[in-house]
């Protein structure tokens, strides 16, 4: 009797056991995009008067990265790299708006394959190919971003919100299964302009405001700030509302989230370039199961090992496509160095450009390959607020000499610049004999990459979009843009059909 018990209670056991989706303790992974946050525009990161407590309270339950950096300034380019764990000149999607080709492979569908059930909510911007690497997807219809209700697949949503990106977010979450491992892609559009004022219920002041030295003081930019951080402060709430859904299905221990932005603030000489406002990232990590609270590394990171990392973690080999580093060993062990230089790119954003650059923890090295165009930031910077004001003072002779700047031709085909000393990027040190040693190094260090990766100059460029005085579109604009393969195929005139 004891002896037949005996092995009934033996033979349910390893029926138990086998059941995986059960035993799966594998993290629940997020990973929450924001859409145009400067990387020093976060509580955490020490701006004073931004209203940001639950991103703030994440990175105090955490860690947060303060060298941490994306491929490019380019929203749809960045999410490209992130999703494929590859340099956006090696995705086919390097310009703004060409969709991800299908024969891309990303971390989502190993992650699925692999057991995951997997998610998305908010901004797309990714095309139609990747849609089924997602078990679920509820995107925002948002103009441009190429996707639209007549793509949508049985089982998805398409949501037009309050604007913000993330009304749908916890929603989605709520769908994940009980018995599996989940990973979510939240993406927000917040705080992407065209920006309406009073996005939060208590705006912020324009005394508030902290400006860089290269963007002029005046009523009409510090409003433009203030509309800026209220989006900010609208998606932190919804990052709250995550938190406190975890935290109330008591999942929150074993919920890995890495909270980033995909490029820098939406203001001349930040967004569309290769300096630290455009290319650097807040980048905060919270794992209550593995992360110690309070953490901060200096650790050299890039958005290019966020494939290699989430897969690592999710024990699954990452194949040789993924090329970033995992940067997972940082995570019990911040002081580790993970790696050494970063590279970013600059590529076509509604006007032609192509620039290179590599940095170290010190040192920024930018190569411009197009000289002969002007630093034009995004049509929707150049439509708003600050750019319009500094086009009137251009006008009327009373711009400040240092933020002529961004008018001047040609623009220096390099530049050198020291980040300790010189944190805003503003003194070129190309010509400084002092720094030739370390020229040289970043020049080689940027053609070695340029080799290793594939990168190569095009063989035509793209014509712009938009006008770079107004900001207005150009009879060529076409939505959705064709993609770099019937580009090439039929030629720009395509843009015309």
């Amino acid at each position: 009797m004891f002896k037949i018990q005996a092995i009934f209670i033996c033979v349910f056991t390893n029926i138990f056991s086998l059941s995986a989706p059960l035993q799966d303790k594998r993290p629940n992974i997020i990973l929450i995009i924001a859409d145009d946050l400067g990387s020093s525009d976060l509580g955490t990161y020490g701006h004073p008067f931004i209203k940001t407590p639950n991103i703030d309270k994440l990175a105090e339950e955490g860690m947060r990265f303060t060298n941490a950096y994306l491929t490019t300034s380019s929203c749809s380019p960045s999410r490209a790299s992130i999703i494929t764990g590859s340099y956006p000149h090696q995705t086919d999607a390097e310009q703004l708006h060409w969709p991800v080709p299908a024969n891309k492979i990303t971390f989502v569908e190993k992650l699925k394959e692999a057991g995951y059930w997997t998610a998305q909510a908010g901004k797309w911007h990714l095309g139609d190919a990747l849609i089924n690497r997602f078990d679920f997807l509820a995107m925002e219809n948002t103009e441009g971003f190429v996707y639209g209700e007549e793509n949508k697949g049985a089982g998805d949503e398409v949501i037009v919100s309050d604007d913000s990106g993330c009304q749908n977010w916890v929603s989605t979450l709520k769908k994940h299964p009980k018995d599996k491992p989940f990973f979510l892609w939240l993406a927000s559009v917040d705080p992407h302009r065209p920006y309406k004022e009073q996005a939060i219920s208590v705006p912020h002041l324009p005394s508030d405001v902290m400006l860089p030295p290269y963007l002029p003081d005046a009523k009409e930019v510090r409003q433009d700030c203030v509309n800026y951080y209220d989006e900010i402060s609208r998606m932190d709430s919804y990052v709250g509302k995550v938190m406190q859904e975890l935290k109330s299905e008591g999942i929150e221990d074993n919920t890995l989230i890495l909270f980033i932005s995909d490029n820098g603030r939406p203001f001349p000489r930040e967004k569309t370039t290769l300096y630290d406002g455009g290319i650097k990232t807040p980048w905060i990590i919270k794992w209550p199961a593995f992360v110690k609270k309070g953490t901060v590394t200096g650790a050299l990171v890039s958005s290019v090992d966020i494939a290699t990392t989430v897969l690592s973690v999710a024990k699954v080999k990452p194949g040789p496509e993924f090329i970033g580093k995992d940067i997972s060993p940082l995570l019990s062990d911040p002081q580790k160095e993970i790696r050494q230089y970063i590279y970013a790119e600059d590529h076509w954003h509604d006007f032609e450009d192509y620039g290179r650059a590599v940095r170290d923890k010190r040192y920024k090295y930018i190569r411009n390959f197009y000289p002969d165009l002007p630093e034009t930031p995004s049509a929707d910077i150049l439509r708003d607020l600050t750019f319009q004001y500094m086009l009137k003072q251009k006008g009327n002779g009373t711009l400040d000499t240092a933020l002529m700047s961004y008018f001047y031709l040609p623009k220096m085909p390099e530049e050198l610049y020291d980040t300790e000393k010189d944190p805003y990027e503003l003194n070129n040190l190309v010509k400084d004999a002092a720094y030739y040693s370390i020229l040289n190094t970043m020049r080689r260090q940027l053609d070695k990459m340029r080799k290793d990766t594939g990168d190569s100059l095009p063989s035509r460029r793209t014509p712009d979009e938009f006008s770079r005085e107004t900001g207005q579109p150009l009879p060529n604009r076409k939505r959705p843009r064709p993609s770099k393969e019937d580009m090439n195929a039929k030629g720009y005139e395509s843009l015309k059909e």
